[in-house]
């Protein structure tokens, strides 16, 4: 089968003739219906820093997947062939579907584990899955679960893309009063539709407001800034974002205002069964350009260009 899969640093991804998987003690082989791409994906290819997530090369990426299984391994009879499922990212040895030693879904099959695997409601169509995979499940996990987002608090979005406009809309959801930043002025458009009090261009046009909590789905070391020097007193500040791998920061308003700094890396499988449940019910319905698996490239090279409205999301032949 042929997958696209990434050499290193500065290189476009290849598409290269790879094994078929089969499914070992623990694992089952899921038939790729949908997989997601990520502004990761563009980091990876471009900041030599993700190196030391990729022991050897070359690897398939992918980290935002839904399918159907195909194939079951021992000890695994609690799934069957034919099970409809999203693939959680994060294995329990600390690597990443896409990463390490874990092939990613930019292929039309992969391996997964008991760590990955959660059932994907027939309501929810494989693309929505696949987009909550990562994008949903690092987006609620970043502020509900780390950030403690619930009714009545003043919430604080940076970026309103993938991960954000789900991030704002959970929160929305959950009774918060929202407000949002975001530069592309197309996104800004969907202030309605997310449920957000009020949008602007950076999140320091907000700090009158009062806001206990902000989380950046952005990370452009800017914003990063823009957050601590917004933040009411012993307010938290979650950093989700990798746009950059590094910021500088005002260190008196973190001193004076008792501040508290916490990152936040994808989510739990809960998560994903929450996020399952919130999309099954119609309320949770993030934006999409549904491309094709020969597209995945050129959608990396429109994210590293900016400008995008929605996830794209690949959809693949057989879905």
């Amino acid at each position: 089968m042929k997958a696209w899969q990434f050499t290193g640093t500065d290189k476009p991804l290849e598409l290269n003739e790879v094994p078929e998987p089969s499914a070992g003690p623990g694992q089952v082989v899921v038939e790729v219906k949908a997989a997601g791409v990520c502004h990761s994906d563009v980091s990876t290819l471009d900041d030599p820093g993700w190196m030391a997530l990729f022991p050897t090369l070359p690897r398939t990426m992918g980290h935002e997947n839904a399918g159907i299984i195909t194939e079951v391994g021992e000890g695994m009879d609690q799934w069957k062939v034919g099970d409809r499922v999203g693939l959680a990212p994060v294995m329990s040895d600390g690597d990443a579907l896409g990463y390490g030693k874990w092939d990613g879904g930019f292929g039309p099959r992969m391996v997964a584990t008991a760590d990955n695997l959660v059932k994907l409601p027939d309501e929810v169509p494989f693309d929505l899955g696949a987009m909550a995979t990562d994008a949903g499940l690092t987006a609620y996990h970043a502020i509900m679960a780390v950030g403690g987002a619930k009714a009545g608090m003043k919430v604080g979005v940076i970026g309103l893309g993938g991960l954000g406009y789900i991030g704002a809309r959970v929160a929305a959801l959950s009774g918060a009063e929202v407000y949002g930043a975001e530069v592309n002025p197309e996104t800004r458009k969907l202030k309605d539709e997310i449920g957000l009090k009020d949008v602007a261009d950076s999140i320091d046009a907000f700090k009158d407001k009062g806001l206990e909590l902000i989380v950046d789905y952005a990370g452009f070391g800017t914003t990063t800034a823009a957050a601590v020097e917004t933040l009411a007193e012993f307010g938290t500040f979650v950093q989700v974002g990798m746009g950059r791998l590094e910021a500088t920061i005002n260190t008196y308003p973190l001193i004076i205002n008792q501040l508290t700094l916490k990152g936040s890396k994808s989510g739990t499988k809960e998560d994903l069964e929450n996020l399952y449940a919130l999309m099954r019910s119609g309320e949770l319905n993030p934006p999409m350009n549904l491309i094709t698996h020969a597209d995945i490239p050129d959608a990396i090279d429109k994210l590293r260009a900016g400008g995008v409205v929605g996830r794209f999301i690949a959809m693949y032949d057989n879905a």
